[in-house]
């Protein structure tokens, strides 16, 4: 952690490119604007500044998939700015050949140093998926979802979307399913963080009360 503190402090001088981040810095940021949400202290950077900043070339030091419903906008919760971080947002947080080049892309082009997969609490494609919802398309993305319900063994009556907990439970599956996914199909990213120039972290929203707890 000292190390850490040096490294903010001498970002605050001397700021500078993405890649000197490093993982466990990209988490402290995440964590520090997290506390800074909570706390209703958020930071009131000039916006268009920070567009001219980073007109030229995007350097986010965090890529953030997150479900993309309206009450979770990562940018926000994490206190960040205009070019801090990528956010990929897809119905229930899900993986997929799309997700996956996004990812290698933030990795291997602009940098980034940590990857947070972000679920949330009563999400409704998990809603969705533990209801068996049929609808075109959408039924494609639930079926991804609907692979983590059999792994969720403590709620044994409402297996249902209308049981909160359940819906909770199987939601925290999915994060680590995604994360799963995310080593398991990109050789890239896995090959990056098992040399330690990235982490990759499960995380949820808790919606009623605006907190992230963010996993091991």
């Amino acid at each position: 952690m000292d190390m850490l503190n040096k490294q903010l402090q001498l970002m605050e001088f001397n700021p500078g490119p993405a890649l000197r981040i490093t993982p466990d810095l990209a988490l402290h940021l995440l964590r520090d604007g997290h506390e800074r949400f909570q706390k209703g202290h958020c930071a009131r950077p000039d916006l268009l500044q920070k567009v001219q900043e980073t007109k030229d070339e995007p350097k986010p030091f965090a890529a953030i998939l997150s479900c993309m419903d309206s009450r979770v906008p990562a940018e926000l919760i994490f206190d960040q700015s205009i070019g801090d971080i990528f956010n990929i947002r897809v119905a229930g947080n899900v993986v997929s050949q799309h997700v996956l080049g996004s990812l290698e892309y933030t990795v291997l082009v602009a940098g980034a140093k940590l990857i947070l997969v972000m679920g949330h609490t009563g999400c409704g494609a998990v809603k969705s998926a533990c209801n068996h919802v049929m609808i075109e398309n959408l039924s494609g993305l639930l079926r991804e979802v609907k692979i983590s319900i059999p792994q969720e063994l403590t709620e044994n009556e409402d297996r249902s979307g209308e049981n909160e907990s359940f819906v909770n439970k199987v939601a925290v599956l999915n994060v680590y399913r995604s994360v799963q996914q995310i080593l398991e199909q990109s050789s890239i990213i896995r090959q990056y963080a098992d040399a330690g120039e990235i982490k990759i972290i499960p995380a949820i929203y808790d919606l009623s009360i605006g907190c992230v707890t963010f996993y091991p």
